[in-house]
Protein backbone atom coordinates (compact mmCIF):
# COMPACT_ATOMS: atom_id res chain seq x y z
CA UNK A 1 0.00 0.00 0.00
CA UNK A 2 1.27 3.57 -0.91
CA UNK A 3 2.68 5.92 2.16
CA UNK A 4 0.29 8.67 0.45
CA UNK A 5 -2.36 9.50 1.85
CA UNK A 6 -3.85 10.90 -1.47
CA UNK A 7 -2.96 7.78 -2.75
CA UNK A 8 -4.76 5.52 -0.91
CA UNK A 9 -7.92 8.01 -1.12
CA UNK A 10 -7.70 7.87 -5.15
CA UNK A 11 -6.77 4.20 -5.28
CA UNK A 12 -10.07 3.88 -2.61
CA UNK A 13 -12.46 5.94 -4.81
CA UNK A 14 -11.56 4.28 -8.33
CA UNK A 15 -12.73 1.10 -6.55
CA UNK A 16 -15.87 2.29 -5.88
CA UNK A 17 -15.00 3.03 -2.79
CA UNK A 18 -17.30 6.25 -1.45
CA UNK A 19 -14.17 7.87 0.15
CA UNK A 20 -12.87 11.09 -0.34
CA UNK A 21 -11.09 14.33 1.43
CA UNK A 22 -12.15 17.86 1.82
CA UNK A 23 -10.09 20.55 1.18
CA UNK A 24 -9.70 23.40 3.82
CA UNK A 25 -9.00 26.40 1.64
CA UNK A 26 -8.86 28.90 4.75
CA UNK A 27 -5.68 30.77 6.52
CA UNK A 28 -7.50 31.99 9.72
CA UNK A 29 -6.87 30.16 13.28
CA UNK A 30 -10.83 29.74 14.05
CA UNK A 31 -11.24 27.66 10.77
CA UNK A 32 -8.11 25.97 11.02
CA UNK A 33 -8.50 24.76 14.73
CA UNK A 34 -12.47 23.76 13.80
CA UNK A 35 -10.90 21.54 10.93
CA UNK A 36 -8.81 19.88 13.27
CA UNK A 37 -11.31 19.17 15.83
CA UNK A 38 -13.70 17.89 13.16
CA UNK A 39 -10.71 15.53 12.08
CA UNK A 40 -9.55 14.60 15.24
CA UNK A 41 -13.04 13.65 16.01
CA UNK A 42 -13.22 11.55 12.48
CA UNK A 43 -10.02 10.15 12.82
CA UNK A 44 -9.37 11.13 9.57
CA UNK A 45 -6.88 12.78 8.03
CA UNK A 46 -6.93 16.39 7.09
CA UNK A 47 -5.79 18.36 4.07
CA UNK A 48 -5.16 22.14 4.11
CA UNK A 49 -4.80 24.25 1.02
CA UNK A 50 -2.91 27.83 1.11
CA UNK A 51 -3.89 29.84 -2.28
CA UNK A 52 -1.18 31.73 -4.42
CA UNK A 53 -2.99 34.75 -4.03
CA UNK A 54 -2.86 34.17 -0.37
CA UNK A 55 0.30 32.85 0.36
CA UNK A 56 3.27 33.21 -1.36
CA UNK A 57 7.10 34.16 -1.89
CA UNK A 58 6.03 37.56 -1.20
CA UNK A 59 3.62 37.10 1.54
CA UNK A 60 0.46 37.40 -0.57
CA UNK A 61 -2.44 38.84 1.46
CA UNK A 62 -1.80 37.08 4.88
CA UNK A 63 1.88 38.43 5.02
CA UNK A 64 2.52 34.58 5.26
CA UNK A 65 5.48 32.81 2.61
CA UNK A 66 4.85 28.89 2.78
CA UNK A 67 7.02 27.84 5.38
CA UNK A 68 5.16 30.57 7.76
CA UNK A 69 1.92 29.28 6.98
CA UNK A 70 3.16 25.54 7.62
CA UNK A 71 5.07 26.11 10.88
CA UNK A 72 1.56 28.12 11.26
CA UNK A 73 -0.78 25.22 10.53
CA UNK A 74 1.77 23.17 12.32
CA UNK A 75 1.38 25.10 15.78
CA UNK A 76 -2.38 24.80 15.78
CA UNK A 77 -2.55 21.20 14.79
CA UNK A 78 -0.28 20.15 17.92
CA UNK A 79 -2.37 22.82 20.18
CA UNK A 80 -5.63 20.79 19.10
CA UNK A 81 -3.91 16.97 19.36
CA UNK A 82 -4.15 15.78 16.19
CA UNK A 83 -1.96 13.91 14.70
CA UNK A 84 0.96 15.75 11.85
CA UNK A 85 1.78 12.42 9.84
CA UNK A 86 -2.21 12.20 8.78
CA UNK A 87 -1.66 15.93 7.62
CA UNK A 88 -1.34 16.82 3.96
CA UNK A 89 -0.60 20.24 2.83
CA UNK A 90 -1.48 21.80 -0.48
CA UNK A 91 -1.06 25.02 -2.88
CA UNK A 92 -4.04 25.75 -4.78
CA UNK A 93 -3.72 27.62 -8.18
CA UNK A 94 -0.07 27.51 -8.04
CA UNK A 95 0.70 29.89 -10.99
CA UNK A 96 0.75 33.36 -12.48
CA UNK A 97 -1.94 34.63 -11.08
CA UNK A 98 -0.74 37.08 -8.60
CA UNK A 99 1.43 38.56 -11.41
CA UNK A 100 -0.89 38.49 -14.46
CA UNK A 101 -0.11 42.48 -14.73
CA UNK A 102 3.10 41.82 -15.85
CA UNK A 103 4.87 40.18 -18.84
CA UNK A 104 4.49 36.71 -19.09
CA UNK A 105 8.24 35.85 -19.06
CA UNK A 106 8.42 37.77 -15.73
CA UNK A 107 4.82 36.27 -14.24
CA UNK A 108 6.07 33.06 -15.08
CA UNK A 109 9.32 33.46 -13.56
CA UNK A 110 7.80 34.94 -10.36
CA UNK A 111 5.25 31.57 -10.46
CA UNK A 112 8.37 29.33 -10.70
CA UNK A 113 9.69 30.08 -7.72
CA UNK A 114 6.56 30.22 -5.78
CA UNK A 115 6.35 26.48 -6.86
CA UNK A 116 9.77 25.91 -5.96
CA UNK A 117 8.86 27.39 -1.98
CA UNK A 118 5.93 25.79 -2.01
CA UNK A 119 7.58 22.23 -3.08
CA UNK A 120 10.70 23.37 -0.40
CA UNK A 121 8.75 23.93 2.97
CA UNK A 122 7.35 20.81 2.31
CA UNK A 123 3.74 21.08 0.91
CA UNK A 124 2.75 17.79 -1.04
CA UNK A 125 -0.38 18.29 -2.98
CA UNK A 126 0.53 21.13 -5.96
CA UNK A 127 -2.24 22.60 -8.40
CA UNK A 128 -0.27 23.61 -11.41
CA UNK A 129 -2.20 25.97 -13.04
CA UNK A 130 -0.79 28.67 -15.77
CA UNK A 131 -4.53 29.17 -17.26
CA UNK A 132 -4.43 32.37 -17.34
CA UNK A 133 -3.40 35.18 -19.16
CA UNK A 134 -1.20 37.55 -18.45
CA UNK A 135 0.01 41.30 -19.52
CA UNK A 136 1.41 40.37 -23.15
CA UNK A 137 -0.69 37.35 -23.45
CA UNK A 138 -3.93 37.04 -26.05
CA UNK A 139 -6.89 37.08 -23.58
CA UNK A 140 -7.60 33.08 -23.60
CA UNK A 141 -4.65 30.87 -23.93
CA UNK A 142 -4.48 27.42 -26.14
CA UNK A 143 -4.01 23.85 -24.46
CA UNK A 144 -0.64 23.56 -25.38
CA UNK A 145 0.74 27.10 -24.14
CA UNK A 146 -1.11 26.61 -20.79
CA UNK A 147 0.25 22.62 -20.29
CA UNK A 148 3.62 24.03 -21.34
CA UNK A 149 3.49 26.35 -18.53
CA UNK A 150 2.51 23.61 -16.31
CA UNK A 151 5.56 21.50 -17.22
CA UNK A 152 7.64 24.57 -16.36
CA UNK A 153 6.06 24.90 -12.89
CA UNK A 154 5.93 21.01 -12.29
CA UNK A 155 9.86 21.31 -13.10
CA UNK A 156 10.90 24.21 -10.35
CA UNK A 157 8.81 22.12 -7.77
CA UNK A 158 10.47 19.02 -9.13
CA UNK A 159 13.97 20.62 -8.45
CA UNK A 160 13.44 22.26 -5.48
CA UNK A 161 11.89 19.18 -3.96
CA UNK A 162 15.16 17.72 -4.42
CA UNK A 163 15.10 14.06 -3.35
CA UNK A 164 11.64 14.32 -1.49
CA UNK A 165 10.13 14.52 -4.83
CA UNK A 166 8.49 11.36 -4.86
CA UNK A 167 6.38 12.87 -1.83
CA UNK A 168 4.71 15.31 -4.73
CA UNK A 169 1.68 14.71 -5.94
CA UNK A 170 -0.02 17.00 -8.65
CA UNK A 171 -3.14 18.44 -9.79
CA UNK A 172 -3.46 20.24 -13.38
CA UNK A 173 -6.36 21.68 -14.91
CA UNK A 174 -8.77 24.62 -13.92
CA UNK A 175 -12.25 25.56 -12.91
CA UNK A 176 -14.55 27.99 -14.57
CA UNK A 177 -14.45 31.03 -13.42
CA UNK A 178 -11.10 31.22 -12.49
CA UNK A 179 -9.98 32.24 -8.84
CA UNK A 180 -12.67 34.71 -6.84
CA UNK A 181 -15.95 32.74 -7.82
CA UNK A 182 -18.82 34.03 -9.92
CA UNK A 183 -19.77 37.86 -9.76
CA UNK A 184 -22.97 37.73 -12.01
CA UNK A 185 -26.53 36.03 -11.38
CA UNK A 186 -26.10 32.48 -11.67
CA UNK A 187 -29.18 30.41 -13.33
CA UNK A 188 -26.82 27.49 -14.64
CA UNK A 189 -23.37 26.18 -14.55
CA UNK A 190 -22.18 24.03 -17.45
CA UNK A 191 -20.31 20.88 -16.91
CA UNK A 192 -16.99 20.38 -18.36
CA UNK A 193 -17.26 18.43 -21.96
CA UNK A 194 -15.95 15.12 -21.73
CA UNK A 195 -14.01 16.54 -24.94
CA UNK A 196 -12.63 19.10 -23.09
CA UNK A 197 -11.66 16.71 -20.20
CA UNK A 198 -9.34 14.53 -22.96
CA UNK A 199 -7.91 17.02 -24.04
CA UNK A 200 -6.70 19.15 -21.36
CA UNK A 201 -5.22 15.61 -20.41
CA UNK A 202 -3.67 14.29 -22.88
CA UNK A 203 -2.09 17.77 -24.23
CA UNK A 204 -0.58 17.64 -20.65
CA UNK A 205 0.39 14.31 -20.29
CA UNK A 206 2.39 15.00 -24.10
CA UNK A 207 3.95 17.79 -23.26
CA UNK A 208 4.97 16.56 -19.59
CA UNK A 209 6.39 13.20 -21.16
CA UNK A 210 7.95 15.83 -24.06
CA UNK A 211 9.58 17.59 -21.40
CA UNK A 212 11.61 14.89 -19.26
CA UNK A 213 8.46 14.99 -16.34
CA UNK A 214 7.21 11.49 -16.80
CA UNK A 215 7.85 10.13 -13.57
CA UNK A 216 6.46 13.98 -12.31
CA UNK A 217 2.96 12.62 -14.54
CA UNK A 218 2.74 9.05 -12.91
CA UNK A 219 2.34 11.36 -9.70
CA UNK A 220 -0.86 13.35 -11.02
CA UNK A 221 -3.50 12.54 -9.11
CA UNK A 222 -6.31 14.51 -10.11
CA UNK A 223 -7.68 17.19 -12.75
CA UNK A 224 -10.20 20.03 -11.91
CA UNK A 225 -12.87 20.27 -13.83
CA UNK A 226 -16.28 22.19 -13.79
CA UNK A 227 -19.20 19.41 -12.39
CA UNK A 228 -22.18 21.94 -12.36
CA UNK A 229 -21.48 23.87 -9.10
CA UNK A 230 -20.85 27.14 -8.34
CA UNK A 231 -22.22 29.97 -6.00
CA UNK A 232 -22.75 33.56 -6.42
CA UNK A 233 -23.57 36.10 -3.88
CA UNK A 234 -27.17 34.95 -2.75
CA UNK A 235 -27.48 32.03 -4.34
CA UNK A 236 -26.11 28.63 -5.35
CA UNK A 237 -26.17 25.97 -7.87
CA UNK A 238 -26.96 22.79 -7.06
CA UNK A 239 -25.11 19.21 -8.28
CA UNK A 240 -27.42 17.49 -10.97
CA UNK A 241 -25.29 14.05 -10.64
CA UNK A 242 -26.97 13.08 -13.90
CA UNK A 243 -25.95 16.46 -15.76
CA UNK A 244 -21.88 14.95 -14.79
CA UNK A 245 -22.97 11.24 -15.72
CA UNK A 246 -20.52 11.26 -19.05
CA UNK A 247 -18.02 13.70 -17.26
CA UNK A 248 -17.91 11.01 -14.43
CA UNK A 249 -17.44 7.84 -16.78
CA UNK A 250 -15.05 9.51 -18.43
CA UNK A 251 -12.07 9.68 -15.38
CA UNK A 252 -11.98 5.89 -15.46
CA UNK A 253 -10.07 5.62 -18.72
CA UNK A 254 -7.70 7.52 -17.43
CA UNK A 255 -5.43 5.26 -14.49
CA UNK A 256 -4.98 6.75 -10.97
CA UNK A 257 -7.01 9.68 -11.50
CA UNK A 258 -9.89 11.20 -9.96
CA UNK A 259 -11.68 14.96 -9.83
CA UNK A 260 -10.78 18.05 -8.23
CA UNK A 261 -13.97 20.13 -7.66
CA UNK A 262 -13.86 23.64 -6.18
CA UNK A 263 -16.40 26.53 -5.37
CA UNK A 264 -18.61 23.41 -3.52
CA UNK A 265 -19.07 25.29 -0.82
CA UNK A 266 -22.68 25.76 0.30
CA UNK A 267 -24.10 22.37 -1.69
CA UNK A 268 -26.75 19.88 0.20
CA UNK A 269 -25.12 16.89 1.79
CA UNK A 270 -26.64 14.86 -0.56
CA UNK A 271 -24.88 16.54 -3.15
CA UNK A 272 -21.56 15.82 -1.41
CA UNK A 273 -22.43 12.25 -1.64
CA UNK A 274 -22.77 12.22 -4.98
CA UNK A 275 -19.87 14.00 -6.03
CA UNK A 276 -17.33 11.99 -4.05
CA UNK A 277 -19.36 8.77 -5.83
CA UNK A 278 -18.99 10.69 -9.04
CA UNK A 279 -15.17 10.53 -8.57
CA UNK A 280 -15.06 14.02 -7.45
CA UNK A 281 -12.93 12.50 -4.71
CA UNK A 282 -11.40 16.40 -3.59
CA UNK A 283 -13.78 18.67 -2.48
CA UNK A 284 -12.77 22.15 -1.87
CA UNK A 285 -14.87 24.55 0.52
CA UNK A 286 -13.42 27.94 1.69
CA UNK A 287 -15.87 30.81 2.06
CA UNK A 288 -18.55 28.56 3.46
CA UNK A 289 -16.27 28.34 6.43
CA UNK A 290 -15.42 31.48 6.77
CA UNK A 291 -18.91 32.90 6.28
CA UNK A 292 -20.03 30.39 9.20
CA UNK A 293 -17.42 32.01 11.02
CA UNK A 294 -18.79 35.03 10.53
CA UNK A 295 -22.23 33.91 11.39
CA UNK A 296 -21.09 33.26 14.85
CA UNK A 297 -19.19 36.43 15.49
CA UNK A 298 -21.84 38.31 14.37
CA UNK A 299 -24.60 36.25 16.52
CA UNK A 300 -21.33 36.98 19.55
CA UNK A 301 -21.48 40.38 19.16
CA UNK A 302 -25.65 40.68 19.37
CA UNK A 303 -25.32 38.69 22.14
CA UNK A 304 -22.40 40.95 23.81
CA UNK A 305 -25.06 43.87 22.96
CA UNK A 306 -28.14 42.04 24.88
CA UNK A 307 -26.31 40.56 27.87
CA UNK A 308 -25.97 42.68 30.86
CA UNK A 309 -22.91 43.43 32.36
CA UNK A 310 -21.09 42.20 29.33
CA UNK A 311 -18.78 45.15 27.49
CA UNK A 312 -19.82 45.52 23.78
CA UNK A 313 -17.71 46.18 21.00
CA UNK A 314 -18.09 47.99 17.11
CA UNK A 315 -17.41 44.65 15.18
CA UNK A 316 -19.64 45.65 12.34
CA UNK A 317 -18.66 49.42 12.73
CA UNK A 318 -15.05 48.65 12.32
CA UNK A 319 -15.38 46.03 9.43
CA UNK A 320 -17.15 48.29 7.53
CA UNK A 321 -15.00 51.34 8.30
CA UNK A 322 -11.97 48.81 7.22
CA UNK A 323 -13.89 47.33 4.27
CA UNK A 324 -14.33 50.94 2.97
CA UNK A 325 -11.29 52.49 3.42
CA UNK A 326 -9.77 49.15 1.79
CA UNK A 327 -12.03 48.12 -0.87
CA UNK A 328 -9.45 46.53 -2.71
CA UNK A 329 -11.01 42.24 -2.32
CA UNK A 330 -14.68 43.45 -2.79
CA UNK A 331 -14.48 46.48 -4.69
CA UNK A 332 -14.46 44.10 -8.46
CA UNK A 333 -17.14 41.83 -6.99
CA UNK A 334 -19.93 43.72 -5.38
CA UNK A 335 -22.05 46.22 -7.18
CA UNK A 336 -25.61 48.12 -6.84
CA UNK A 337 -26.43 50.84 -4.90
CA UNK A 338 -24.83 51.78 -1.79
CA UNK A 339 -26.92 50.29 0.37
CA UNK A 340 -27.03 47.08 -1.88
CA UNK A 341 -22.99 46.92 -1.82
CA UNK A 342 -23.03 47.29 1.91
CA UNK A 343 -25.37 44.24 2.22
CA UNK A 344 -23.04 42.10 0.20
CA UNK A 345 -19.90 43.47 1.80
CA UNK A 346 -21.02 41.46 4.93
CA UNK A 347 -23.60 38.95 3.88
CA UNK A 348 -22.43 37.83 0.23
CA UNK A 349 -21.83 34.11 0.41
CA UNK A 350 -18.59 34.64 -1.99
CA UNK A 351 -17.79 36.37 1.54
CA UNK A 352 -15.02 38.63 0.86
CA UNK A 353 -15.03 40.19 4.41
CA UNK A 354 -12.64 36.92 4.95
CA UNK A 355 -9.90 39.00 3.69
CA UNK A 356 -10.17 41.31 6.39
CA UNK A 357 -10.86 39.40 9.83
CA UNK A 358 -6.59 39.26 10.05
CA UNK A 359 -6.63 43.25 9.84
CA UNK A 360 -5.09 44.44 13.26
CA UNK A 361 -7.59 46.61 14.10
CA UNK A 362 -10.46 44.03 13.48
CA UNK A 363 -8.32 41.60 15.48
CA UNK A 364 -8.44 43.99 18.64
CA UNK A 365 -12.18 43.84 18.09
CA UNK A 366 -12.53 40.64 18.22
CA UNK A 367 -10.37 39.56 21.11
CA UNK A 368 -12.33 42.26 22.91
CA UNK A 369 -15.24 40.63 22.04
CA UNK A 370 -14.12 37.20 23.08
CA UNK A 371 -12.61 38.59 26.66
CA UNK A 372 -15.83 40.32 27.40
CA UNK A 373 -18.32 37.48 27.11
CA UNK A 374 -15.44 35.81 29.06
CA UNK A 375 -15.92 37.16 32.00
CA UNK A 376 -19.47 35.84 32.95
CA UNK A 377 -21.56 32.94 31.94
CA UNK A 378 -22.97 33.79 28.67
CA UNK A 379 -27.01 33.67 29.24
CA UNK A 380 -28.26 29.92 27.75
CA UNK A 381 -31.78 32.12 26.54
CA UNK A 382 -29.26 34.36 24.22
CA UNK A 383 -27.20 31.27 22.44
CA UNK A 384 -30.59 30.03 22.23
CA UNK A 385 -31.55 33.17 20.58
CA UNK A 386 -28.73 33.41 17.90
CA UNK A 387 -27.13 30.17 17.85
CA UNK A 388 -29.75 27.84 18.74
CA UNK A 389 -27.86 24.64 17.44
CA UNK A 390 -24.79 25.46 19.83
CA UNK A 391 -27.31 25.92 22.47
CA UNK A 392 -28.78 22.33 21.80
CA UNK A 393 -25.19 21.37 21.68
CA UNK A 394 -24.57 22.94 25.09
CA UNK A 395 -27.96 21.33 26.27
CA UNK A 396 -26.81 17.75 25.07
CA UNK A 397 -23.31 17.79 27.12
CA UNK A 398 -21.21 18.02 24.00
CA UNK A 399 -20.19 21.89 23.96
CA UNK A 400 -18.69 24.11 26.33
CA UNK A 401 -20.47 27.35 26.06
CA UNK A 402 -17.17 28.94 25.76
CA UNK A 403 -17.44 31.77 22.83
CA UNK A 404 -14.05 30.67 21.11
CA UNK A 405 -16.42 26.77 21.04
CA UNK A 406 -18.85 28.56 20.16
CA UNK A 407 -17.30 29.83 16.90
CA UNK A 408 -15.73 26.58 16.09
CA UNK A 409 -18.44 24.41 16.32
CA UNK A 410 -20.64 26.76 13.86
CA UNK A 411 -17.53 26.17 11.57
CA UNK A 412 -17.50 22.37 12.34
CA UNK A 413 -21.22 21.97 11.80
CA UNK A 414 -20.18 22.93 7.67
CA UNK A 415 -17.51 20.65 8.68
CA UNK A 416 -19.21 17.66 9.32
CA UNK A 417 -21.72 17.45 5.67
CA UNK A 418 -17.76 17.65 4.13
CA UNK A 419 -16.92 14.64 6.76
CA UNK A 420 -20.16 12.91 6.39
CA UNK A 421 -19.19 12.21 1.98
CA UNK A 422 -15.49 12.21 2.27
CA UNK A 423 -15.07 9.88 5.26
CA UNK A 424 -18.58 8.03 6.02
CA UNK A 425 -17.43 5.01 8.30
CA UNK A 426 -15.50 7.42 10.77
CA UNK A 427 -17.84 10.75 10.43
CA UNK A 428 -20.01 9.44 12.80
CA UNK A 429 -22.26 11.07 15.92
CA UNK A 430 -19.49 10.31 18.49
CA UNK A 431 -20.16 12.82 21.16
CA UNK A 432 -17.40 14.70 23.12
CA UNK A 433 -17.50 17.90 24.93
CA UNK A 434 -15.60 20.87 23.16
CA UNK A 435 -13.44 23.24 25.93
Amino acid sequence: MSDSILDTIVDANRQGALRGIYSVCSAHPLVLEAAFDRAVRDDSPLLVEATCNQVNQDGGYTGQTPEDFRQAVLAIAQQRGFEIARLVLGGDHLGPSPWQHLPADQAMANAEAMVAAYAQAGFEKLHLDASMACADDPVALDDRVVAERAALLCQAAETAAGDRRSRLRYVIGTEVPTPGGAQEHLDTVEVTSTADLRTTLETHHRIFAASGLSAAWSRVRAVVVQPGVEFGHTEVVDFVPEAAAELSDAITGWPNLVFEAHSTDYQTPAAYRALVAGHFAILKVGPALTFAMREALYALDAIAREAPGIETVDLRTTLERTMTADPRYWQAYYHGSDAEQQFARHFSLSDRIRYYWTRSEIAEELERLFQGLETRPIPPTLISQYLPNQYAAIRAGELADAPRSLVRHRIGETLATYAQACFPQSASDTRRVES
